[in-house]
């Protein structure tokens, strides 16, 4: 009988039907409309701390999507409404060796030529860019960090990739023409985990 139950427990989790632990909910307020997020801090720990250190500080309050490309992906969390760059904390490790991929609604570090590079500019992919993934560790292999997913709110993300862009701030283009706003992110309260058997 034990065997049985083990094995229909086996089950349960290989096809998903069991609950797991979720990470970290991020909630984003921007002029648009809300996204939320949840993070994972197992599978790129220095990422996450580091994004959610820089949501605790209120870092991202009335930041702006400076870059954003249809069918790609969209960019903020690094300039004022003015087009201002925000000073930032060092440069966290790439964590882009982690299983996860840049599909269609993951969250993910962004960063210059350098692999190690991030800090607080991140991007959320509107479709599947493989090529963005981690394939050895190089500087023309390492990709870009994925630390989370949007839960809610990805009709929100559509609309903000279809915004027109043109030149804005120092940017010769990709800069939407209505401004979008990072009005607040705040870290959410996690909900209670049951424990009855």
């Amino acid at each position: 009988m034990r065997l049985l139950h083990f094995l229909i427990f086996a089950l349960l989790i290989s096809y998903g039907i069991l609950s797991h632990a979720s990470g970290p909910q991020i909630l984003m307020k921007t002029n648009l409309g809300d996204v939320k997020l949840e993070l994972y801090p197992d599978k790129a720990p220095q990422t996450v701390e580091n994004f959610m250190q820089y949501v605790e500080d209120g870092f991202y309050k009335n930041t702006i999507f400076h870059r954003v490309i249809p069918n790609f992906m969209v960019q903020g969390g690094g300039f004022d409404t003015s087009f201002n760059q925000k000073p930032t904390r060092s440069p966290v490790e790439n964590e882009a060796n982690n299983g996860l991929k840049n599909d269609i609604g993951t969250i993910a570090m962004a960063r210059t030529s350098d692999p190690h590079s991030a800090t607080a500019q991140f991007f959320i992919n509107v479709v599947n860019n493989a090529f963005l993934n981690f394939t050895a560790p190089n500087p023309s292999g390492y990709g870009y960090t994925v630390f989370g997913k949007v839960i809610d709110g990805m009709d929100i993300v559509h609309q903000i990739a279809k915004t027109p862009t043109g030149p804005g701030g120092p940017f010769p283009s990709d800069v939407p023409r209505n401004m979008i706003i990072i009005e607040e992110m705040s870290v959410q309260p996690s909900a209670p985990v049951n424990n009855e058997e």
